[in-house]
């Protein structure tokens, strides 16, 4: 069984493969994010989810991380050597490419979050190039994969639930408010209004942004007659997606999918 790890920001997604399946959904976790976690506090906090859905956890016998918090990194690898006594590995520009699932058009391949690189191989392995990935997380990011099928950048902002945060801690007047659309643009009373900002402005916002790079890259969206696909994820996709015009496919498990492809031909060439 593969573990798959997504370790954001905010939240850090678990998802186990059992078999080979190209088409098989995850069994999935999302847990907060604990920035000064230590090995037991993620041991802790592992292994009791496997009980509860009665996965023998023995069963692990491969698994591959994707962080953007350097200090949980080695702390993640760490736990899951103690358990399983296996190597996580890294879903790192260098291993992707080595598998020929990921090149770039980048300045310094490197620097790419590793969520954006797991983003870019299941987007390009389920929809084709050219293809946009827009992730509704801690950050909103926008990958960009050309025709070629090379990543060639894309826009990091600063996400939904980050963007109403500092709206409620900086306006002492506004109070914090459930994070659901409106039926109107127009609030008609202040929570509306909020409510509308936060998530139509999230999602015109994004597609203003797709909009002109897939305008740069000389494509069109395939919703519009054109080629160039674009998938959401992340945790606010289902929500924010609604309101998209341009938004053609929704894949929660989009970061998931990219790490098992990638841990799966790693093992493949080993």
């Amino acid at each position: 069984m593969l573990l798959t790890l997504d370790v954001g920001n905010t939240q850090t997604v678990i998802g186990l493969y059992r078999g080979a399946q190209a088409d098989e959904v995850p069994i999935t976790w999302r847990i907060r994010t604990n920035k000064a976690a230590a090995v037991d506090d993620i041991r802790a906090k592992l292994l009791p989810l496997f009980s509860l859905a009665s996965i023998d956890p023995t069963s692990i016998d491969a698994a591959i991380l994707a962080s953007v918090v350097p200090a949980l990194t080695e702390a993640w690898r760490s736990a899951i050597r103690s358990i399983w006594g296996i190597e996580a590995m890294m879903c790192t520009a260098d291993a992707a490419q080595r598998v020929g699932l990921f090149k770039a058009s980048y300045a310094n391949p490197h620097e790419i979050g590793q969520d954006r690189i797991a983003d870019a191989v299941a987007a390009r392995a389920l929809f084709g190039a050219p293809v946009m990935v827009v992730d509704f997380g801690t950050a909103t990011n926008i990958e960009a994969i050309d025709r070629s099928g090379a990543f060639v950048g894309g826009v990091i902002a600063p996400g939904l639930k980050t963007g109403a945060d500092a709206l409620f801690s900086h306006a002492t007047k506004l109070a914090a408010t459930e994070l659901v659309a409106p039926a109107h643009i127009i609030g008609s009373n202040t929570e509306e209004a909020i409510q509308s900002g936060v998530i139509f402005g999230e999602s015109f916002r994004a597609d203003a942004l797709i909009r002109g790079m897939v305008a740069e890259l000389g494509e069109k969206p395939r919703g519009e007659g054109g080629a160039c696909s674009i998938v959401a994820t992340g945790g606010f996709a289902e929500l924010v997606s609604q309101y998209s015009s341009i938004i053609t496919d929704v894949e929660p498990n989009l970061t998931l999918i990219g790490l098992r492809l990638v841990a799966q031909n790693r093992e493949e060439e080993g």
